[in-house]
């Protein structure tokens, strides 16, 4: 026993034994919360931030001969070059127009209303098809630098009007 009752009923002399070992368990609970609330910040601290990229340096690609342009309308009926074509049948389109060369880059354009997920579900069907070259294309705005689209002839306009 570390302390005893001596025999005049008081406790023993005041010198206890010294602890030599470190009670760790609150240093273990504060690390524990620390962690809990840079889980909890870091998700924060990721969302979107303003900021001004700088201009890329990169070299335009060359155009090709003759590009190959998907266009997905605002009412999600897709046209093959010049041709409406069903999603069924994009796949035997594809080989036909390139010849079945499937490294060959499809230039996907989409109307700014057709929802994010359709484009989604288009580059899902060009990839099941064996095409992984897609490039999107879209209008040089007066902020962005000269994108690699912008040089690539666009296709005719369709009776509807001109599609982005």
């Amino acid at each position: 026993m570390a302390g005893g009752i001596n025999a005049n009923g008081g406790f023993g002399d005041d010198d206890l034994p010294e602890a030599s070992e470190i009670n760790v368990t609150p240093f273990i609970d504060v690390i524990l919360v620390l962690l809990i609330i840079f889980m909890v910040a870091a998700p924060l601290s990721t969302v979107d931030a303003p900021v001004e990229l700088p201009v890329s340096t990169a070299k335009p690609q060359p155009r090709p001969e003759k590009p190959v342009f998907l266009t997905l309308k605002a009412d999600l009926a897709m046209v093959l070059g010049e041709q409406p074509v069903a999603t069924e049948q994009l796949a035997q389109a594809l080989d036909a127009q390139t010849k079945s060369d499937r490294e060959q880059r499809i230039f996907v354009r989409a109307d700014q209303s057709v929802s994010y997920g359709e484009v989604v579900k288009l580059m899902n069907t060009l990839r099941a098809a064996g095409y992984l070259k897609i490039a999107l294309v879209g209008l040089e705005g007066p902020s962005s630098p000269t994108p690699a689209a912008s040089e690539i002839p666009a296709a005719p306009a369709s009776p509807a009007g001109p599609q982005p």
